[in-house]
């Protein structure tokens, strides 16, 4: 299932009535309210008083439902995410499959396709913080407000109406960073923009400057994916500092348009017959280990969001299971009570609500991988109990492997693979019944070769003048003859 929508521009609102499996007058199956944003790192989720960023809202569905803790994205990118959730299934898409529509350029397709050429070329606009207002500006993102506007009026005027369960979904692009304009006519989104209203709901005192290891020891996909995000030159304590503290006013920002909604429902007359969902495609680096953006398996890229309130959710519950994406496929046909289709990957997170006895078996891991742009290889991850294991390409025996135990070292800094063989062979073997990711590499490495050749092909004469122009061109003109050298030798080489 491959899923295209406009990821880093506008958002959508969709109304979907389940009228497919449910019948009768009056319906008395439940109604859904799910909206997701893109970019929230889930761990910022349930911190209380610690938080570094108030999230009102948020913490309203924490103290009125349960926070799976342990959530994490089955890609982090924009698309496979979304694919991974609507079909409970680990998808498979390759490369970029959101460029036919907002922010996204033939430049994307073809940064995504080379990504296995030996060159390193800047990609993206140096992440960049802008203030913009005042103390009383409190819609920037207007896209995302003018949906939330539509939701909202839906909840108040329509839902009431209904004579059939409903499912509201509500997609934000905060706290997703803005395009950069000074890329030019296609603009990445490394720009990190609040204003002075939302940045008094970050408490400075709590942001911290992520510890960053040295070059010398970066393990080199982490490298390159630094250097194409344009990161690996000298940064200000103040400039970090000032990146992580505007996306946290992103967040909260994203909370007060999930506050509408919520307020909304309430004044409905719907909310104690509604189950509310809310999530992240992804999360954001801002600025960890020397990158932002996500397609990157650590935490603040990784680990999504995931809290439910609604009838029968029990209130201030913290569960700590391994959940993903994929659950909220299944978990949203629980509520509508509609037959499941075969061999979902994903597991209901309706059981979790109960007691101990009552509860199905669901797996003690969860997987995700990647095969976008910004990074060299293909990356995969399985997280089972506290450790999370992380392999590219075609393996350990290509490219070192990296193992974090997550309550030992929660900044993902001391990369134990070396130390312990026997659990890199353990969860490797455990990864590969899972999925045969040497075969889907390859996949996704012809993939990549034979749509460059296509669209090189489709130019013709113009190849040259194309290709030296993308956003990636400053670092192109460095060398442009030896850069098209390294692609022929990438497309005459064997898979």
């Amino acid at each position: 299932m491959e899923m295209k929508r406009d990821c880093c521009s506008a958002v959508f609102l969709l109304f979907w009535w389940l009228s497919s499996i449910v019948g009768g007058a009056r319906d008395v199956r439940k109604n859904i309210v799910f909206v997701i944003c893109d970019s929230m790192d889930g761990r910022l989720i349930g911190q209380g008083p610690d938080s570094v960023v108030d999230l009102p809202n948020l913490n309203y569905m924490v103290l009125n439902g349960v926070n799976f803790r342990n959530t994490y994205t089955n890609s982090p990118i924009c698309c496979p995410s979304r694919s991974a959730l609507w079909s409970g299934l680990h998808t498979h898409v390759y490369g970029k499959t959101d460029y036919v529509s907002g922010d996204h350029s033939e430049s994307n397709r073809v940064e995504a396709w080379t990504r296995n050429v030996n060159f390193t070329l800047a990609q993206e606009g140096r992440p960049t913080p802008v203030l913009v207002g005042n103390s009383s500006t409190d819609r920037i993102q207007l896209k995302d407000w003018l949906s939330t506007d539509l939701a909202s009026k839906w909840l108040l005027h329509d839902a009431p109406k209904q004579q059939k369960p409903w499912l509201l979904y509500l997609g934000l692009n905060l706290p997703h960073p803005y395009p950069t304009p000074s890329m030019g006519e296609n603009p990445g989104g490394s720009t990190f923009k609040t204003s002075p209203y939302w940045l008094k709901k970050v408490d400075s005192s709590k942001v911290t400057i992520p510890k960053w290891l040295p070059f010398s020891q970066m393990h080199p996909v982490d490298y390159y994916s630094s250097a194409t995000k344009n990161c690996t030159s000298d940064f200000t304590r103040e400039e970090i500092m000032k990146i992580r503290e505007y996306y946290y006013g992103m967040c909260a920002e994203t909370d007060a348009m999930l506050g509408q909604v919520l307020d909304a429902l309430k004044a409905s007359g719907q909310a104690d017959s509604t189950y509310v969902f809310f999530t992240s495609d992804h999360g954001e680096l801002a600025m960890e280990h020397r990158q932002f953006y996500k397609m990157s398996m650590y935490e603040a890229s990784a680990h999504v969001p995931m809290v439910l309130t609604g009838p029968d959710v029990p209130a201030g519950k913290s569960l700590n299971n391994l959940t993903s994406l994929v659950d909220v496929f299944p978990t949203f046909m629980d509520i509508a009570n509609a037959t499941k289709p075969p061999a979902l990957n994903g597991t209901s997170l309706l059981p979790l609500l109960k007691d101990s006895a009552d509860r199905q078996e669901r797996p003690d891991w969860v997987l995700s991988q990647y095969h976008g742009c910004n990074v060299n290889m293909s990356t995969y991850m399985l997280r089972t109990g506290s450790l999370k294991y992380i392999t590219f390409g075609d393996g350990p025996n290509q490219v070192s492997s990296q193992l974090f135990d997550l309550d030992e070292d929660p900044d993902e800094l001391h990369n134990l693979a070396k130390e312990r063989p026997d659990l890199v062979r353990q969860l490797d073997d455990k990864l590969r019944e899972l999925v045969d990711y040497p075969a889907v590499t390859r996949e996704v490495q012809e993939y990549n070769r034979e749509s460059f050749k296509a669209w090189k092909a489709k130019l013709g004469s113009r190849y040259k003048d194309e290709i030296a122009n993308l956003r990636w061109w400053k670092d192109w003109q460095k060398d442009p003859q030896g850069n098209e050298e390294r692609i022929e030798e990438w497309l005459n080489q064997p898979i």
